[in-house]
């Protein structure tokens, strides 16, 4: 009996596998059906690689198809490159006999690597086709990239040792290093480094250095896009001037821009996309005016500038993944500063120092439960011993400012036990997200001050325009309308007058179109 079973199965197998017809495929007719008719890449620096695209291929009759060849119209010498459904056919360019089921697709990826020399010189576009079989089947999608020409910085390499510039000392005092290198007064390239251009952006790999004794000037209308991994350090005795000035349109003509090097509009959000401008302890008489920073990891870190005030004025910092701005025993003294979005902070002022912030607005809805927008500290627990550091705060005064945010309670303030340092705060006329649900800041007479009806707006509507664009102005219902006083600081970051009225916040109120 068990025999007979076993000849069943056998003789069954047989029987299924001898019906089953091979796939016919026939000839395409020119007849596919695309995702999209062309393909747009963005914008991409000269010879750096762009995104991946995608493009679907549908086959919506009813046969099995072969298509005799998919090919890149300039055939291999061509800067675009594809796969199709995984194959890389001869060097990305050419494929042959490629099958496609009845009623099924395929995924072609493109991607491409130009110069400003390969694109047309009046429109600065590069261009190519996917052609699909030929003759009377041939059926194209277009494919189309604008070329961004660009001034590049980038350390240099001899015998595959890339070159590199310190960037901080380890807990035993060796000095730390990083891919990165010296600007030149005299680049081949670029020329004079010390003073940026506005005709074409800089890309900057690596960090670029200021060392002591030069000055980087940068002029408002610059725009320098950072790779990952990459930033701009000024070293001790250095010193940097950003000199933008307001601009009338939201083309930002007149700003100066840091920003990661992918500009396709999907990272144009995304934090993390590059390092910090890193200020170095000992690096003096620092100006920044007019400048946008986005997507780093610490939008700006300055360090120990020895009392010499840095003014940074007209600025924003946005959705960086750690800090916005960073002060580690820092002097800065700020106004019309707008920062939005951090991972821990937007602003951090640490290891005590002096800091004045007028007509500031400090935002933060980072989607976590421990971020904060503002965070004031004078102290530091050495691993080691886990003792406290301390370091006096000589001053840290927060006036017509807005520190808000999504969680219950977005200031912090850590005072260190040392009694012999000083700790001298101040939030004079400020709207600030605090709920304390549990009480645990109840008896803190470090936040005494936030019971101030009269200097305080303890939670209460912020009405921001749109967090998620970055745009924190604020409207008409805003419990910060006309709370604030005269400080000193007649324009708001746009230019407009305060006119007698003092609105917290780097902006005046405005009334939100009804759309």
């Amino acid at each position: 009996m068990r025999k007979l079973i076993i000849l069943f199965f056998v003789g069954l197998a047989v029987t299924v596998s001898s019906c089953r017809q091979d796939f016919v495929f026939e000839p395409s007719t020119g007849d596919l059906v695309f995702s999209r008719d062309t393909i747009y890449l963005d914008t991409v620096f000269t010879n750096i690689g762009s995104s991946t695209y995608t493009l679907k291929v549908y086959n919506k009759s009813s046969k099995d198809i072969k298509i005799p060849t998919i090919r890149l119209a300039k055939g291999v010498g061509t800067k675009y490159r594809i796969t199709v459904d995984g194959m890389t056919g001869d060097e990305n360019r050419v494929f042959h006999d490629v099958e496609l089921l009845a009623k099924d697709s395929m995924y072609i990826f493109i991607e491409t690597t130009a110069g400003i020399g390969d694109a047309n010189p009046s429109d600065f576009l590069y261009t190519d086709q996917i052609e699909f079989d030929s003759g009377a089947n041939l059926q194209k999608v277009e494919l189309v990239t604008l070329i961004q020409d660009a001034y590049f910085i980038f350390p240099n390499k001899q015998n595959g040792i890339t070159e590199s510039i310190p960037i901080g000392f380890n807990e035993d005092g060796t000095v730390l290093e990083t891919n990165g290198r010296n600007l030149n007064h005299n680049h081949p390239d670029n020329g004079d480094e010390y003073t940026f251009r506005t005709d074409k952006p800089y890309v900057v790999y690596g960090y670029a250095s200021v060392p002591s004794g030069e000055t980087l000037t940068i002029p408002g209308g610059a725009r320098v896009h950072f790779h990952a991994d990459s930033g701009l350090v000024v070293q001790d005795g250095g010193t940097l001037h950003i000199t933008g000035s307001t601009s009338t349109t939201e083309a930002l003509e007149n700003e100066v821009i840091f920003e990661g090097d992918r500009l396709e509009p999907i990272f144009s959000d995304v934090p993390g996309q590059w390092g910090t401008v890193y200020l170095r302890e000992g690096s003096t008489n620092h100006s920044i005016k007019n400048l946008t920073i986005k997507n780093a990891i610490i939008g700006l870190l300055v360090e120990n500038n020895f009392g010499t005030p840095m003014t940074i004025e007209n600025t924003q910092i946005y959705d960086c993944s750690n800090i916005g701005l960073l002060g580690r025993a820092a002097t800065i003294e700020g106004k019309n500063i707008v920062i939005n979005t951090a991972g821990v902070a937007s602003l951090a002022c640490t290891l005590g120092g002096s800091y004045e912030f007028k007509h500031c607005t400090f935002n933060n809805n980072w989607s976590s439960s421990k971020q904060v927008a503002v965070t004031v500290d004078n102290y530091y627990t050495d691993p080691t011993t886990d003792q406290q550091v301390a370091f006096d705060l000589t001053k840290a005064d927060f006036k017509n400012c807005i520190i808000f945010g999504s969680n219950q309670v977005e200031l912090l303030v850590n005072k260190s036990t040392d009694t012999s340092k000083q700790f001298n705060k101040l939030f004079s006329k400020c709207q600030i997200r605090f709920n304390n649900s549990n009480n645990q800041f109840t008896n803190n007479p470090d936040y005494a001050f936030i019971n101030d009806t009269s200097e305080i707006i303890k939670n209460g509507i912020v009405d921001f325009q749109d967090i998620s664009k970055n745009k924190l102005f604020i409207g008409e219902d805003s419990d910060a309308k006309g709370f604030g006083v005269d400080v000193g600081v007649p324009l708001d970051i746009l230019g407009n007058p305060r006119n007698a009225v003092f609105d917290l916040g780097a902006y005046n109120s405005i009334i939100f179109p009804s759309n």
